[in-house]
């Protein structure tokens, strides 16, 4: 791997989230912030309390249903532990235990190990009238790649190109347009996910994502990539629920 861009100690899993059929996008929204976001952080600060294995950090993302785009999720829950943590027999929500559970589809944990490329802050400025979290924040254009590998890839192979000559070329093309912040995250178990990993990046606007696209070049990724199943989402709001 590539001595330039660092892991981040630990694992960051991710939870993506659809609504059910009978869910209005408001309705889950609501819940997740109302409901869930609160419940998760007060469980995650009484483990910590408790000397258990918690959660340091927790954003979710929402993303934007636009006309003529199909969009697979509704949002993605990211909480950063200091080592994998196990799904359950069933998936989450099976069982409601909230209101957002209700209204989301049963979903799982997806372990990942995060690299920050760019490490570009984004604004936060948690609420003075109420508890300071969750919070809400927004003043960028992300977008999110889920990233399937081809049938047969080498996962150490497509690891060390993804970031010994992919992440590096993303980075060139996000100094060079202004590109505000770039993750990479990838799969700890990838033979058993439908994702290899995913890829995150922040603009200022959304002509900075027009500009990315007019400048990006070829690296040989796409030797490992399917690039006919990948799947990109945009966001303009973020969940925060521990800052870390």
């Amino acid at each position: 791997m590539s001595d330039e861009i660092a892991a981040t100690p630990g694992a960051k899993m991710i939870f993506l989230i659809k609504r059910r059929a009978d869910a209005t996008r408001d309705e889950l929204v609501a819940n997740w912030y109302k409901n869930h976001m609160p419940a998760v952080i007060a469980g995650q600060a009484q483990a910590g309390a408790e000397g258990r294995v918690h959660a340091t950090k927790y954003i979710a993302t929402l993303f934007d249903q636009r006309p003529g785009r199909d969009v697979p999720w509704d949002g993605m829950a990211q909480l950063w532990f200091d080592r994998a943590i196990p799904n359950p027999p069933e998936p989450h929500g099976t069982v409601p235990a909230d209101t957002f559970q209700q209204k989301a589809e049963p979903y799982v944990g997806w372990a990942t190990t995060e690299y920050v490329v760019i490490d570009g802050e984004l604004p936060l400025a948690p609420n003075t009238l109420n508890e300071p979290f969750p919070a809400t924040r927004s003043g960028f254009f992300k977008v999110s790649f889920l990233v399937p590998g081809r049938d047969g890839v080498d996962y150490d192979a497509a690891f060390r190109h993804w970031l010994d000559a992919h992440a590096p070329n993303v980075r060139n093309v996000m100094n060079e347009i202004g590109g505000l912040r770039y993750v990479v995250n990838h799969s700890q178990d990838p033979a058993n996910e439908a994702y290899i990993g995913m890829a995150e990046l922040y603009f200022s606007g959304p002509e900075g994502w027009d500009d990315y696209r007019a400048t990006i070049t070829e690296d040989g990724f796409s030797e490992y990539v399917d690039f006919s199943r990948l799947v990109n989402m945009w966001a303009t709001t973020q969940m925060v629920g521990i800052a870390g």
